[in-house]
C-alpha cells in the first residue's frame, strides 16, 4: 500500500488481511519518518539523550538503533 488516504481507509477494515496490511505499511512508513527526525536532529546539533526523551525511549535505545548509519533509510553497501 502506498497511498496514504489508501492505508488510512485500509487500517479500519474488518477484512484482516486489508487490516494487517494497513498496519505493516503504516510501521514502515513509521520506521522511515523516524529515521528521517533522528537523522535531521542529530544534523541540528541534538544530543542522543533529547532525541530520546522526544521518542520517549532511552538514550541507549535510540543510538543502538540509529548509530553508525545502520537506519532504515541507509543503504546497504
Amino acid at each position: 500500500m502506498a497511498d496514504t488516504a489508501a492505508v488510512a481507509a485500509a487500517a479500519g477494515s474488518t477484512d484482516p488481511s486489508v487490516g494487517l496490511a494497513a498496519v505493516r505499511s503504516l510501521r514502515v512508513l513509521v520506521e522511515r519518518l523516524e529515521a528521517l527526525q533522528v537523522e535531521n536532529a542529530r544534523g541540528q546539533g541534538w544530543s542522543w539523550e533529547l532525541i530520546a526523551q522526544h521518542l520517549g525511549v532511552s538514550r541507549q535505545a535510540v543510538h543502538k538503533k540509529h548509530a553508525g548509519g545502520r537506519g532504515p533509510l541507509r543503504r546497504e553497501e
